[in-house]
């Protein structure tokens, strides 16, 4: 084999490695695995949580789709799925210098401001927990059933708008997802449309 035809292999044999390793998830399939800290520093697995419910919201304070949300029922569903078992993973991906970034005495701020209720607020500078489960906007929802596979992806409701008032009209999607992983239940739309403004993720 000659330098030309070397180069070549090894090009897509890397090629293919990063397709692999940035695969987005799938429905049915185990959730991606991550390690990270969240907002009080303390180091966060996934399989922490194993045999439990788990909820993954992707968040930007200074995005209009979750201000809508905040002023009108995150904390709400954060507490109603939290009160039933669920764990509640809010998800910062916003590099450094990017819309919505805070560190962690900030984040822990807003959360009381807000009256948030998440197990835990998680610090993805990086980006690698947003990039591995393929995180678009904020708000992005995810829920990971009791054996670790991926039960929900999507938007947190039907009506992609900024109207908190449209809250109430629209399908709650990422709500009724929980509750039939919760109780045991498929999801009956396991994959939606997500809404919202892109994830800042650093270059």
């Amino acid at each position: 084999m000659n330098i030309q035809a070397t180069l070549r292999t090894g090009l897509l044999a890397s090629l293919l490695f990063a397709a692999a390793v940035h695969a987005a998830p799938r429905i049915g399939e185990p959730a991606p695995a991550f390690t990270t800290v969240d907002s009080n520093g303390r180091t966060v697995k996934l399989s922490d949580f194993a045999g439990r419910t788990v909820v993954m919201e992707w968040t930007n304070h200074g995005c209009p789709y979750v201000q809508k949300w905040y002023g009108g029922g995150m904390q709400a569903l954060q507490k109603d799925a939290t009160g039933k078992g669920a764990v509640w993973l809010t998800v910062l991906s916003s590099a450094p210098g990017t819309q919505g970034h805070v560190d962690g005495a900030t984040a822990n701020r807003m959360m009381k401001e807000q009256g948030a209720a998440p197990t835990h607020y998680l610090l993805d500078y990086e980006g690698k927990v947003g990039r591995a489960y393929a995180a678009q906007v904020t708000p992005h929802m995810y829920v990971i059933a009791p054996d670790g596979r991926l039960a929900y992806m999507g938007g947190i409701d039907s009506i992609a708008s900024t109207d908190v008032n449209d809250i109430a009209k629209a399908e709650p999607l990422a709500r009724l997802a929980i509750d039939a992983v919760l109780a045991g239940k498929p999801v009956a739309k396991a994959q939606t449309r997500p809404y919202g403004c892109s994830v800042k993720y650093a270059n």
